[in-house]
């Protein structure tokens, strides 16, 4: 027996790296090839393997410790046979496993070799029935090292966008595609350098050398073969050979069998790999493994409840056979539609909401928005009363700044908000959609008016980057066009409050001496009740109306 020491190998120039997670423990038998630890660069996740077999004596290293190339992870207790036990062995089972002198050679040449390296092209995928697409984000660049599921480059459709990623964990050897770009199914994106996985063979019980058994060598390159012959079959590479070229002379132990996607999906999901049972080669755990322990843990907890939604505690609505009724015909859901429903949801169930009514006298801003109608059409803006409630809205937010945070109820924090912008809802025919302007309260009511057409048309016309859609701090949702006299808007969280516009009519008013008509617009304020309190919400209201009664005071 002998004590090895398994340091951290090269990873590719990268210094500091974080640990993410201990495989094995003090007391524990690893065999050569066992993970031992996860790292996580900023780019990938990789697992460090045993490069000898044996006890793990001490371990140097803890979750969250920063390791560099060289430094010592553990020391084993290595067995008789591995690589630091040869010098051990007796001089004269030299004789019993002399190698014949036709395969003199070929050991050292082949520890010598660099790894099968593969060039992969990655192409578009099924777009779900889009015949093009636009590419909209190129996040990787030649020369980036992706893990497989790190997207290469984002497309958008005339209904979403969408990541396109990467299959196989490589190397961006080369980029087919740019911004702007336009493409359809099967036309390339990126080149890929795959490195074929290799395995750390078994080593010859030699006196004097740390040969390998050449029996072992033919092996490892027969099944190297197989998969660079089953790459240039099928144009690129399949994964599951590459996975039995790295583990096809592996001995299977009680230990998780998975990659570093793998245990990274896991991880997020909270999985503990050792109980979920692999379906690939050599017991492997691959990633519809995870996904189906997690479900049948989900029917589990919802065996004893099926008549609650999971998490809510709120009955679910059974819903009847309607044809017995009449003809019916059954639709999908478009992606929109989805997401409001889903998000109207969770908005709805976790936000005590509070609405707060108050009506606007704009009798003297229509006077003075209908008086610009000409500069409006030299300038070719549409200048509706939206401009004028946004300015409103941001001068409310910075005198009300409570109104201008989000909750973190994990951490049980408030988060202050010092940039005001302003989402507003857009209607459109594939539903709901809330483009963001930024910075509101620097921009002028002209730029505002722009802005506004600018986003509602690419709202309309379906060219809305998530970029567009996000950052906001409060949002405006106007029926004006379309009439009511109230509504009680759904707060967009994280934000924590949303005015409701709705149509303005004509009203008789007194002024002291008598019924006068006057342009009145009605407005209402719903906010999450853990954030702002009722008179806080009336006093905002009144504030939006004074401003919008006379809007002098904006520049004030």
């Amino acid at each position: 027996m002998s004590v090895v020491e398994i340091r951290v190998p090269d990873i590719g120039g990268g210094t500091d790296v974080e640990v993410i997670e201990i495989s094995v423990a003090v007391g524990d038998r690893v065999e050569i090839e066992d993970s031992v630890i996860v790292l996580e660069t900023d780019k990938a996740t990789m697992e460090i393997p045993a490069t000898d077999a044996g006890v793990v004596i001490n371990m140097m290293v803890a979750v969250g410790d920063k390791v560099s190339e060289g430094d010592l992870i553990l020391t084993l207790e290595a067995e008789a046979g591995g690589v630091a036990a040869v010098s051990e062995e007796p001089k004269d089972a030299k004789a019993d496993i002399e190698e014949p002198e036709d395969n003199k050679g070929l050991v050292s040449t082949a520890e010598e070799e660099p790894l099968p390296v593969s060039i992969t092209t990655v192409r578009v995928p099924d777009l779900g029935g889009a015949t093009q697409v636009s590419v909209i984000e190129v996040p990787v660049s030649e020369g980036d090292s992706v893990s497989e599921d790190d997207y290469l480059i984002v497309v958008e459709t005339d209904k979403a966008s969408m990541e396109i990623p990467s299959p196989s964990a490589g190397m961006v050897s080369k980029l087919l595609t740019k911004v702007g770009d336009e493409l359809k199914e099967g036309d390339p994106i990126a080149e890929l350098s795959i490195t074929i996985a290799s395995v750390t063979p078994s080593v010859s019980p030699k006196p004097d050398a740390r040969s390998l058994n050449t029996e072992v060598v033919s092996e490892k390159s027969e099944t190297a073969k197989r998969a660079s012959l089953a790459q240039n079959q099928a144009g690129q590479l399949d994964q599951s050979i590459a996975e039995r070229a790295a583990n096809e002379l592996n001995q299977t132990s009680g230990k998780a069998h998975a990659g570093p996607a793998v245990r990274k999906i896991a991880r997020e999901l909270g999985v503990d790999l050792t109980q979920v049972k692999g379906s690939g080669p050599k017991q492997r755990i691959v990633k519809d493994d995870v996904q189906a322990f997690v479900k049948s843990q989900m029917q589990k907890v919802q065996s004893g409840a099926s008549n609650v939604v999971s998490g809510s505690g709120i009955p679910a609505i059974k819903l009847p056979d309607f044809s017995q009724f009449g003809a019916v015909e059954r639709q999908p859901m478009s992606r929109i539609h989805k997401i409001t429903a889903a998000n109207m949801s969770a908005n709805w169930l976790n936000i005590p909401h509070v609405t707060q009514f108050d009506e606007a006298d704009i009798t003297e801003l229509e006077a003075f928005r209908k008086q610009q109608k000409k500069v409006a059409e030299l300038r070719n803006v549409k200048l509706t009363p939206l401009p004028f409630i946004l300015k409103a809205c941001a001068y409310a937010l910075a005198q009300y700044p409570q109104f201008n945070v989000s909750l973190d109820m994990d951490k049980e924090e408030l988060i202050q908000k010092s940039y005001i912008h302003i989402g507003f809802a857009v209607d459109t025919p594939d539903g709901l959609v809330v483009p963001v302007i930024r910075d509101v309260d620097q921009k002028g009511i002209w730029q505002l008016a722009e802005e506004c057409m600018a986003l509602a048309k690419k709202a309309k016309d379906k060219k809305l980057l998530p970029s567009d859609m996000q950052g906001g701090c409060f949002t405006i949702s106007s029926l004006g066009s379309v009439g009511g006299t109230a509504f009680t808007p759904i707060v967009n969280a994280p934000e924590v409050a949303i005015l409701g516009v709705s149509k303005a009519a004509m009203k008789p008013v007194y002024d002291g001496e008598g019924f006068v008509p006057r342009l009145m617009l009605p407005l209402s304020l719903s906010y999450d009740h853990r954030a702002v309190n009722g008179a806080d919400g009336a006093r905002f209201t009144s504030l939006l109306s004074e401003l919008l009664g006379d809007i002098r005071n904006l520049v004030l």
